[in-house]
């Protein structure tokens, strides 16, 4: 499909009230504290916020790697737990991209005039959300994006939507506002002002993108290859991994790329004309990591 309708409507005013509060809250210092109190082993303190979490937002632990609660050091440890093998079964076509997560579809469609759409009258620029970098942009102009919302019930690993071998890490610093659905109605440029990492691929069918957005809470996001990215300068970082050293980073599809430490967005870009999305990909769509969301269109002979 060319462009997903979408189920969302223009901000009203508990939105608006909603984002005006975000505006206002110190959003580093919240989500330092979140940091350190999410990672406290004092066994009181994180034995009631994981009760108190799995019984608020509904989690199904019967999937977990590790289904006791009281065995996870900490709440972070609990918030981004392993799935049992066998929990989330991968897309096996050649040519088939799985979802890079659980969690819930935002919006999915072409990069037009190189914006993106955010909600229904919002739009922002693809070129801003990879850092500011034309000639990077450039590589998705008329492209294909999705972007995926996960709520904190949401299993929180993101694992790679198609094999590739990484060539370029950045790290964008910004704001953290809160990406539930009713802040993408209502702060304007949300996912390209919000801290972010962005991953860069080269697959067997061209580059691909995949853009971890931070949000309030989300005090770090890990790589698998990095760690917790979070440099102390507040300006754009990247990371070089074309050439050896560092040695490549090749991933196969399904396998675990990064985490959040709390919940979030993740944003996929590919380049014009080599990606259809499935027929049943709409807003509001709830996925499951290694699903088909889309398929690369292979080149007729």
């Amino acid at each position: 499909m060319n462009e997903t309708g979408t189920r969302s409507e223009y901000p009203g005013l508990p939105d608006r009230l909603f984002a005006l509060l975000l505006y206002l809250l110190p959003h580093h210092l919240l989500s330092s504290a979140m940091y350190w109190l999410t990672r406290s082993r004092w066994f009181p303190l994180k034995n009631l916020m994981i009760r108190s979490a799995i019984r608020i937002y509904r989690v199904d632990m019967g999937i977990a790697e590790e289904p006791d609660p009281e065995h996870y050091p900490s709440f972070n440890a609990f918030f981004t737990r392993a799935l049992r093998p066998g929990a989330r079964p991968v897309t096996r076509g050649r040519a088939s991209i799985a979802s890079p997560v659980d969690g819930t579809l935002s919006q999915a469609g072409t990069i037009r005039q190189g914006r993106i759409i955010q909600a229904k009258g919002q739009y922002y620029s693809a070129r801003e959300l990879l850092g500011g970098d034309p000639r990077l942009a450039e590589h998705y102009d008329e492209g294909h994006f999705a972007t995926i919302y996960l709520s904190p019930r949401d299993y929180h690993r993101i694992h790679m939507p198609f094999g590739g071998v990484l060539k370029q890490m950045i790290h964008v610093p910004g704001r953290l506002f809160s990406v539930s659905p009713s802040t993408t109605r209502a702060v304007p440029c949300l996912f390209s002002r919000n801290e972010r990492v962005i991953s860069l691929f080269e697959t067997g069918f061209g580059p691909m993108a995949v853009v971890m957005v931070g949000a309030i809470f989300v005090a770090s996001m890990d790589t698998a290859w990095a760690g917790t990215v979070a440099p102390l300068a507040r300006r754009i970082s990247h990371w070089d991994y074309s050439g050896t050293p560092p040695e490549p980073v090749e991933l196969e599809k399904g396998e675990e790329m990064g985490r959040f430490n709390m919940g979030s967005t993740v944003i996929l870009l590919f380049p014009a004309g080599k990606v259809t999305w499935s027929e049943n990909l709409r807003p509001g769509t709830p996925l499951k990591m290694g699903e088909q969301i889309g398929a690369f269109q292979i080149p007729q002979p």
